[in-house]
């Protein structure tokens, strides 16, 4: 389903009932927040939502894993149902105040003594083994250790047991109780701060993954420079700073809010919001965006929009909130995971009992593997193998001005086979230009002509008037009884004569149109211009031809699409004639013309059918149908309407169409690290299995290694986030686009 709006809700669909009302109910409001300090990856997130599945009246989950806050949209009743259905799993939720965050700290000095203990109770054990004594103080150093680091592990995996479940905390805690049975306390207390620590390390990688845009937050300033009432210029706080208030923004300094400049000129650095990489000459009347750098000359602007709405603001919030909604593939790993851990459970099991009857072991020897196999069967590495990928897809994209609404789209683009364009303003510049002025009559210069041209279309304000006024170089001068003939053109007295600035059909209605005429408007219209022609009372003395022009890179850009294997194809309201100039300027074979909003659904269900997945790319209110519609929409957020952008799946905030190639790039470099990391979690698992089954694996080398398969699939989906920047330095040096696959 296509989201209504850039403010998501980030429900996971993950099967359980929390989700199937987050999916269907209203949650925009009334979300009650609460730190979790043990909740800091995706397994235990897992945890979480299952203890919720059975409680009604829970309208949606949002979870924040980096700062260890959930928040919960429930009535009170299921609230604090909910609340006692956590604490039952092994989580202590804590309430959190508006606006307060205080993730715990990293308790380094906790865990830094815990390995130091238990790296003492393996000396002594080596060392002293048959001396009663450093037995005993190794015995008080292991339980030290395992106290020190093991408490909430416990309390988690005591809780998910009681309830049939087996997750990470409950094999960690059978696991070390065990070997600590059978006199393996060293290593109990080696393996418990061994996964401890590896927790926490793992938690920091995951949080560069989710954090990867986190910078943007500090790119607001929190002061702006505000005129008051009183003429003079004040300091004051940005969130106090109301709509239409005027704002200077001095050189090098960052726009506090979005707005429109209203004094100066000037360049200024957009890539934080539009991924440009190049500034962007910014005149009186231009947009601004809140976080973009102001480069050399001081700006005053008016502010449209408050800082909580800000478009830097909209852009974090759907990107923070796009990360918690899981995308087909991590829904199939949590749903795999569910099954493997019992499997390997079964398995550890099976080892303890049969392997002294089977394989002539001792039982000691057949419990401490199956107690190894218990470690290895952690499925955090496999859990969040997608999840930090899809997070790092998400930022990727972001730092080069595509908003990517959920990791369902991120997932879905790679398979994209046809893509619909707009016309106006997503495949043209979206506004008419001049391209030839002719004189047709020889008597009369053309200098002068134009000066006629020029003051009769600068009195108007319609889109060719003002392309025609643009063009010309020439002094507008006094029009004289000015009057506007809607459809047909203007009209006004100059230098005591009349003249009109005309249409095709107001010429042929004034009875001046001839053969030659009719020659002459025919080779323009098969141009795919339109044409304006100026007349005096007797005859017509000169032809304006006007067209839209296509975007710069709107060929390049057909032409990846078609080396991706993905048809592009175009849709207008437009006449034949001009949609085919377009498309033939465009590289575009597929075309619609002539096309009401309900004609370019009909296309889309046809492309469809052709084709497979269709995306669609739109700016104007007339869009919207088209982009929801489509199995992705593609809005244009710079010159694109609101209506557009609310419809859309992703938003490519600086109008780049080269952005299209780009996200499916991105999207088929993702499903490859994707597998990637869930073949290394998977592969390394069976390698270590075989390893503990045949006596090679020690305990805590299987918290190594479990440790280094997570660091491995989360620094690999790190990767695309390089990816990003290698592709805007390319942008820099003018070198082609795109995301190697």
């Amino acid at each position: 389903m296509n989201q209504p709006d850039l403010r998501m809700e980030t429900h996971a669909s993950c099967g359980c009932g929390a989700c199937t009302a987050a999916e269907t109910g209203d949650i925009s409001g009334g979300m009650r927040r609460f730190r979790i300090a043990a909740m800091d990856c995706a397994a235990e997130e897992s945890e979480i939502r299952r203890a919720l599945a059975d409680v009604p009246g829970v309208r949606g989950l949002r979870f924040d894993l980096g700062a260890r806050v959930l928040s919960i949209a429930a009535d009170e009743a299921a609230l604090a149902q909910a609340l006692a259905a956590i604490d039952k799993a092994g989580f202590a939720p804590e309430a959190l105040g508006e606006g307060e965050t205080a993730p715990p700290p990293t308790p380094w000095g906790r865990l830094i003594a815990a390995l130091g203990l238990a790296l003492a109770a393996e000396g002594l054990d080596f060392a002293f083994a048959d001396i009663w004594g450093a037995t005993v103080a190794g015995l008080a150093l292991a339980v030290l250790a395992i106290g020190l680091t093991g408490g909430t592990v416990y309390v988690k995996g005591i809780a998910a047991l009681r309830q049939g479940r087996l997750n990470i905390n409950g094999l960690m805690a059978v696991a070390v109780t065990g070997a600590f049975l059978i006199g393996q306390w060293p290593e109990a207390a080696m393996v418990m701060a061994l996964y401890a620590i590896a927790e926490v390390i793992e938690a920091h990688a995951v949080d560069r993954a989710r954090n990867a845009i986190g910078s943007l937050l500090a790119m607001t300033p929190e002061y702006a420079e505000s005129l008051g009432g009183d003429g003079r210029w004040a300091r004051v706080a940005v969130d106090t700073v109301a709509v239409d208030a005027t704002v200077r923004v001095g050189p090098g300094e960052r726009v506090p809010l979005d707005g429109v400049v209203i004094r100066g000129r000037g360049a200024v650095d957009q890539s934080p919001v539009t991924g440009e990489s190049l500034p962007v000459d910014k005149a009186p009347g231009d947009a601004l965006y809140a976080g973009t750098i102001n480069q050399a000359a001081a700006l005053e602007m008016r502010v449209t929009a408050p800082a909580a709405e800000s478009t830097l603001a909209r852009i974090i919030r759907a990107v923070e909130e796009a990360q918690s909604a899981r995308a087909p593939m991590q829904r199939f790993v949590d749903r795999f995971a569910a099954v493997y851990t019992p499997t390997v459970f079964a398995l550890a099991l099976a080892v303890a009992l049969a392997a002294p009857g089977l394989l002539d072991w001792s039982w000691g020897q057949a419990f401490y593997r199956a107690l190894v196999l218990l470690v290895i069967a952690c499925p955090c590495a496999l859990v969040i193998s997608t999840p930090v990928t899809i997070v790092s897809g998400l930022a990727a994209a972001a730092r080069r001005g595509i908003l990517i609404k959920g990791g369902v789209y991120l997932e879905r683009a790679r398979a994209i086979k046809l893509v619909a364009l707009d016309k106006t303003g997503t495949i043209t510049m979206g506004k008419p230009m001049l391209l030839a002025f002719e004189p047709l009559v020889a008597d009369i210069d053309r200098a002068v002509l134009e000066t006629l041209a020029k003051s009769l279309a600068a009195r108007s304000d319609h889109p060719v008037s003002r392309a025609i006024a643009g063009g010309l170089s020439a002094q507008a001068r006094e029009v004289g009884a000015f009057h506007a003939m809607p459809g047909r053109g203007v009209g006004g007295m100059i230098d005591g004569r009349a003249h009109v600035l005309a249409s095709h059909r107001w010429i042929e209605d004034r009875a001046q149109c001839t053969p030659e005429l009719e020659s002459h408007l025919n080779r323009h219209e098969a141009a795919g211009r339109s044409v304006t022609f100026l007349a005096d009372e007797r005859r017509v003395l000169a032809s304006c031809a006007v067209a839209d022009q296509i975007k710069p890179m709107c060929a390049q850009t057909m032409a990846e699409l078609k080396s991706l294997g993905v048809t592009p194809a175009m849709l207008t309201g437009d006449n034949a004639a001009a949609a085919r100039t377009v498309a033939a300027q465009a590289g575009i074979a597929e075309l619609r013309y002539d096309l009401l909003p309900e004609d370019k659904l009909r296309a889309i269900d046809e492309f469809r059918r052709r084709f497979g997945i269709t995306a669609m790319v739109g700016d104007g209110i007339n869009d919207a149908p088209a982009l929801a519609k489509a199995d992705i929409g593609f809005a244009m957020g710079a010159a694109g309407t609101h209506t557009a952008m609310e419809a859309a799946d992703v938003v490519i905030m600086n109008d780049d169409l080269r952005r299209l190639p780009e996200t499916i790039r991105l999207s088929r470099r993702a499903h490859a690290v994707l597998w990637q990391n869930i073949g290394l979690a998977l592969g390394l698992k069976l390698v270590f299995l075989a390893l503990a089954i045949f006596g090679e694996a020690t305990m805590w080398v299987a918290v190594f290694a479990d440790m280094g398969t997570s660091l491995l699939v989360v620094f690999n989906g790190l990767r695309l986030l390089r990816g990003a920047k290698q592709e805007s330095r390319q942008e820099i040096s003018g070198g082609t686009s795109g995301l190697p696959v």
